[in-house]
């Protein structure tokens, strides 16, 4: 599921959303990965959140801006505070 007026906008907002699925604050069960990737039906990315058998739990649109300078943020995890 794709919300089309939840778009992330900044390298922050990424980073809130991907803190909020490592945490477990969107209520997800069964989360396993995240991956940027591309619409295919009109090419629009967006960040999708997976389940153990790749299956989209929650997507939410990208700038991109944000789909091709997120890419290690999405890979590598967020910076955890100190």
């Amino acid at each position: 599921m794709i919300n089309d007026n939840d778009v992330i906008e900044t390298l922050d907002e990424l980073e809130t959303f991907l803190r909020l699925v490592e945490n477990g604050g969107l209520g997800l069960e069964n989360v396993t990965g995240v991956a940027l990737a591309t619409n295919n039906s009109d090419g629009r990315p967006f960040i999708a959140v997976l389940d153990d058998k790749h299956q989209l739990l929650l997507g939410r649109y990208v700038t991109s801006e944000v789909y091709e300078n997120g890419k290690d943020m999405v890979r590598y995890g967020t910076k955890k505070p100190h």
